[in-house]
C-alpha cells in the first residue's frame, strides 16, 4: 500500500513507485512524440510527482505497467498524461491588453465588415484549458453584438486536450475566487450567482454557451476544421513545445488564418526566429502578412 501524496504531489520517499530511468526515457519520447512538450533530465522528479496519481487512479503498482498501457493503447490515456505533466494556469480576462485591443478596434471593425460582406465571424481558443478565455471572449464578443444591433454569424471555438479541463469548460461553473478577474458590471451581466447549495459558485450565462462550442483536440493531430478564422488565441501552451513543433504549429495557425487575421499568444511567447508569416502589431499580437 503506497503513503499519501505531499504537497507536490510526490509519494513520500520509500513508499511508493520509483521512477525508473528507462520508463522515464520511454515516457518523454512519447510525450514528445504526441504532445510535443520537450521534458528534460531534470523534470524526472516532477514527471514521477504527477504520474504517481495517475496510477493510483488506474490502480497501477509500477511505471513499467503505466508505460506498458501507453504502448498498447496511447490515445485512451493521452489527454489524462498531457493534464498531469503541464500546468493549467489560466484565469477570466488575463492579459487585459488583448481584451481591450478586442474591444476597442477589432471587434468593431470586423462586424462591420462581416455584416457589409454577409460572411461569418470566428475565434478560436486553442489550449483553453478549464474555460476562462474562451467565456471571456464571449462576453466581450456578446457586448459588441448588442451594442451594434448584429446579427452576424459569430463563433468562439474553444478546444483543449484535458479531459479534466474540458469538463469543467464545459460545466462553465466556478468558484468565487476564480471569477476575480471579471468586473463588477460584466460579473452581474454574465454570470449567475449560485445560493443554497451552490453558495459560493457563480455559472456563465447562457447566452455565452451560445456562443462557445468546446470540443477536445491534440494540436499535434489532424485538425477537423478548415477555417478561416479571424483570430487565434494560442496563450501559454506553446511554452512546453520544442522548437520543430513550434514552426509546425505556427504554420498550421498561418494556413488558418487569412492576410490580416490576428494571432495572439502569452505574455512569455514570441514568433521571433519561428514564423515570417506574421509582424508584431501589439503585446504578444501578430496579424498575418503573407499567404
Amino acid at each position: 500500500m503506497v503513503g499519501t501524496l505531499d504537497e507536490h504531489g510526490t509519494p513520500p520517499a520509500g513508499s511508493g513507485p520509483v521512477l525508473g530511468q528507462a520508463d522515464f526515457q520511454y515516457l518523454r519520447a512519447f510525450v514528445l512524440e504526441h504532445c510535443g512538450i520537450a521534458l528534460g533530465e531534470h523534470k524526472h522528479q516532477l514527471v514521477q510527482g504527477r504520474l504517481f496519481r495517475r496510477l493510483r487512479a488506474l490502480g497501477l503498482s509500477n511505471f513499467s505497467s503505466y508505460c506498458d498501457l501507453l504502448r498498447n493503447d496511447p490515445h485512451s490515456e493521452l489527454g489524462e498524461l498531457a493534464s498531469a505533466i503541464s500546468t493549467n494556469v489560466t484565469s477570466f480576462f488575463r492579459e487585459a491588453h488583448h481584451y481591450d485591443l478586442l474591444v476597442n478596434e477589432l471587434l468593431p471593425r470586423w462586424l462591420e465588415q462581416k455584416r457589409r460582406a454577409g460572411d461569418r465571424l470566428r475565434i478560436w481558443s486553442a489550449g483553453c484549458s478549464t474555460g476562462e478565455e474562451p467565456y471571456a471572449l464571449a462576453m466581450v464578443l456578446a457586448e459588441a453584438l448588442e451594442s451594434r444591433d448584429s446579427t452576424v454569424d459569430a463563433r468562439i471555438l474553444a478546444t483543449d486536450l484535458s479531459p479534466q479541463a474540458l469538463e469543467t469548460a464545459r460545466k462553465g461553473v466556478y468558484s468565487l475566487e476564480r471569477i476575480a478577474g471579471i468586473s463588477e458590471e460584466r460579473c452581474r451581466r454574465w454570470m449567475l450567482r449560485g445560493s443554497g447549495e451552490f453558495e459560493g459558485l457563480a455559472c456563465v450565462h447562457p447566452r455565452l454557451r451560445e456562443l462557445v462550442t468546446i470540443e477536445p483536440l491534440n494540436l499535434l493531430h489532424p485538425w477537423p476544421m478548415s477555417g478561416p478564422f479571424d483570430a487565434i488565441f494560442c496563450r501559454n501552451v506553446v511554452i512546453y513545445f520544442d522548437q520543430p513543433t513550434k514552426q509546425r504549429l505556427f504554420k498550421r495557425y498561418a494556413d488558418l488564418l487569412p492576410v490580416g487575421g490576428h494571432l495572439f499568444l502569452g505574455h512569455s511567447e514570441s514568433l521571433h526566429g519561428i514564423n515570417d508569416q506574421f509582424e508584431l502589431i501589439g503585446r504578444t499580437v501578430y496579424r498575418k502578412i503573407a499567404g
